[in-house]
């Protein structure tokens, strides 16, 4: 049996697919795998989420299927196979924790756990840079979801206890302590779906690479907010590809500041990264524009609770999760008052719980 973890953003929306840096933490929900050999060249993937079970037969080519949820493996296997890896037949049975469609990467844990469970069958291993980018390939072309490479990243190179600063451009990584004691995260769940491979995460995408273009760079990573606003003032830029420019040079920013606060342990860091976290949410918000209203109505519900240090969106937006930085002995009140407010404004329960960096994906003995 294999295990992969989904995956929370600290702080850095947005930035993955611009060439930006990102903060996440591997949680501890995620993705069991358990796998049997078979001797029949082909590989069955069933879940206990779904109803229908997929197979495929690697002497064949390898296409993506009807069932979206079995495009995942499909796209993983076939990845395996394109780098020349000889896989061999197996049974794969996975089980997730992971909430779906909630903006915690229950993809990736699923690709992540597909990988290692065929890695294990066939007696081979990829290095963790090259398993990330194949499984973001996987979900690119197989399951059609633009995603950047963050999350595959996470799930597999996480570390308990400690936030991964990963650069999307070169891929260097650094793992940063979480040095903030006596303070934990809330995970609240709009249950709002959440599905990347939808109109608005593409559309965003493709606003960002215009507006690069617009400005002569490669990726909005490598303008500034003076560029901006000159290129604006000129009108290159219409109003919202300024924004769109706008959040994403702020939010690189907002994130290295970020992770340099949790690695310098300052007294005062749980604050400041709470208001680095307010910030980040206003920016998604108002400039990016994929919050929504269960959203922001939980950043607004926990702003006013006694313990909270910041909240903000998590994940690509447009529904998914809020987190919230608390005082650890205060989360029970705050949940509760996250808990009725939303029920009184949406009809609808909102489920919390409590979460820590857990280390990343690997084999369970």
């Amino acid at each position: 049996m294999v295990a992969a973890p989904g995956r929370v953003n600290l702080i850095g929306e947005h930035t993955d697919y611009n060439d930006g840096f990102v903060l996440p933490i591997a949680i501890d929900r995620r993705t069991l795998a358990a796998w049997a050999p078979r001797d029949d060249g082909r590989c069955c993937f069933a879940s206990a989420q779904q109803d229908k079970p997929v197979e495929v037969d690697l002497c064949e080519p390898i296409a993506p299927g009807e069932l979206a949820w079995g495009n995942y493996p499909l796209g993983v296997v076939a990845g395996l196979v394109e780098r020349g890896l000889t896989l061999v037949g197996a049974d794969v049975l996975f089980d997730s924790d992971v909430p779906l469609n909630a903006g915690l990467s229950s993809s990736a844990s699923l690709e992540v756990a597909s990988a290692l469970a065929l890695l294990a069958a066939c007696g081979q291993q990829v290095p963790d840079e090259e398993l990330a980018l194949l499984c973001q390939w996987a979900e690119n072309v197989f399951a059609g979801a633009p995603c950047g490479i963050m999350d595959q990243s996470i799930s597999i190179m996480g570390q308990a206890d400690c936030a991964l600063l990963l650069d999307c451009r070169s891929l260097q990584t650094r793992q940063v302590p979480m040095n903030l004691p006596g303070v934990t995260l809330l995970v609240c769940d709009t249950q709002v779906s959440h599905d990347i491979g939808d109109g608005g995460y593409p559309a965003r995408r493709s606003q960002c690479q215009q507006a690069a273009s617009i400005l002569g760079v490669r990726a909005l990573r490598d303008t500034d907010l003076v560029s901006i606003d000159q290129a604006h003032q000129a009108g290159e830029l219409d109003e919202m590809q300024f924004r769109r420019g706008r959040h994403v040079v702020t939010e690189i920013a907002r994130t290295l500041e970020a992770a340099e606060l949790l690695e310098t342990g300052q007294a005062d860091a749980a604050e400041k990264f709470g208001q680095l976290m307010y910030a980040s949410h206003e920016s998604l918000r108002d400039d990016f524009e994929v919050s929504c209203e269960e959203l922001d109505a939980i950043v607004a519900t926990a702003s006013k609770c006694d313990g909270v240090f910041g909240a903000r969106m998590t994940g690509g937006g447009f529904g998914g999760c809020a987190i919230v930085l608390a005082k650890e002995d205060a989360i029970e009140a705050i949940a509760k008052t996250i808990r009725a407010d939303f029920a009184e404004k949406f009809g609808q329960a909102c489920p919390i719980f409590a979460t820590h960096p857990a280390n990343g994906a690997g084999v369970i003995e």
